[in-house]
């Protein structure tokens, strides 16, 4: 059976702990400010976490390219030529068209490689919810998967992510085009704040409106403890836009409410965090189907 190599992309938040723990590497995409192009790096290279975010509250907006053809050329020749299958697992094609670019260079490549395979899959989430499917790709892969059956299981286990996420205002995805609702949830109230989904479809999606930041953080922790199964087998993820204090809190009412084996904290990259704005804080974790849509 051939070794299979783990790929996810800049929209997936996933740290150098995760990466290196599970042996997962990742096709990058691009940020632009003051038209100068930048790599969006997990490991924040380029901009610190503070600068990134201080940059856009001053008032500026990041804007952000999807993976390049070139980048998914570089990567996937690089494993395949070391007799890897690849598992791609890409952000929302509602957030970004990068599968659709993995998959066409895919298939030019494996014109190349005989025997090799390559699928890119449509992981229907995006930031950590993204991370999160490609760390449990990882995990088939090391107990004895193939690609094939990877891919399989992911398929399935991409509609169970639930994701809950608040931010200060929708402005910011509003500009960027990357959530779903209607005009008159985007007449922010004072003190009002939305809570975010990712829903059956892969749109971020606001489902609520909770009076007060303290309010909106503990409503995200409860609603993931209604919608989290077995949360002693898993790890519970929170992802933050530079608001590690907030965070820690998240951290603090998730041990006294949920069971779960472990919790990581990280921060929202570059290209979740040029949509979502600064200040976010989102939590994920596996559950049931997700089935809402609007």
């Amino acid at each position: 059976m051939r070794p299979v190599k783990i790929i996810t992309d800049s929209c997936s938040d996933l740290g150098r702990e995760l990466r290196e723990k599970y042996d997962i590497d990742y096709a990058r995409m691009m940020t632009v400010y003051n038209d100068k192009q930048q790599w969006a790096s997990l490991d924040f290279e380029y901009y610190s976490p503070k600068e990134l975010y201080d940059i856009m509250r001053a008032g500026n907006r990041i804007t952000t390219t999807q993976v390049p053809m070139e980048e998914f050329e570089r990567i996937f020749t690089h494993y395949l030529e070391k007799g890897f299958d690849i598992v791609y697992i890409g952000c929302s094609l509602k957030q970004s068209s990068s599968v659709n670019a993995a998959a066409v260079a895919a298939r030019d490549l494996l014109s190349k490689y005989e025997g090799a395979s390559v699928y890119c899959i449509d992981s229907l989430n995006a930031c950590i919810g993204e991370g999160m499917l490609a760390v449990r790709a990882a995990e088939y892969r090391d107990a004895g998967d193939d690609a094939h059956g990877i891919n399989r299981k992911i398929l399935a286990d991409r509609n169970t992510v639930h994701q809950y996420c608040t931010v200060h205002s929708l402005d910011a995805l509003k500009r960027a085009g990357r959530v779903k609702a209607s005009s008159a949830f985007f007449g922010n109230l004072l003190g009002v704040k939305p809570i975010i989904i990712s829903d059956a479809n892969g749109e971020q999606t606001p489902v609520k409106k909770v009076k007060g930041r303290r309010n909106s953080l503990t409503e995200i922790v409860n609603l993931l403890k209604e919608a989290v199964k077995e949360p002693e087998k898993q790890r519970i993820y929170i992802a933050h836009a530079d608001c590690t204090e907030e965070a820690e809190q998240v951290k603090s009412m998730i041990q006294e409410q949920i069971p779960c084996k472990d919790i990581y904290i990280g921060y929202i990259g570059p290209i979740i965090g040029a949509s979502i704005g600064p200040d976010a804080i989102a939590v994920f974790g596996f559950g049931d189907e997700v089935t809402y849509t609007v």
